[in-house]
């Protein structure tokens, strides 16, 4: 039997394939969450209090950190990839 995907109709209730992008900002010093974004559909956890709890959830589902970025002197934003 051939089951064949196809990955890029458009249907309403349809998994989205692909990538997924999550943003987690944090304050370094005092390992706070400030905020966190992701892009439409991506597979998303709640967010904790601490920043080093809520970097182990995503990690935990699959997503793989793909760069910490200084902003300003006290906040770190992380780049976190889905696939």
């Amino acid at each position: 039997m051939n089951y064949s995907w196809n990955i890029n109709r458009s249907q309403i209730g349809t998994a989205w394939f692909g990538t997924h992008i999550v943003l987690i900002r944090c304050n370094y010093r005092t390992n706070e969450v400030l905020a966190v974004f992701k892009s439409d559909h991506a597979p998303f956890e709640p967010s904790a209090n601490s920043c080093a709890e809520t970097l182990s959830r995503y990690i935990s589902i699959g997503y793989t950190l793909l760069g910490a970025y200084a902003l300003g002197d006290k906040e770190v934003q992380y780049v976190l990839q889905f696939r």
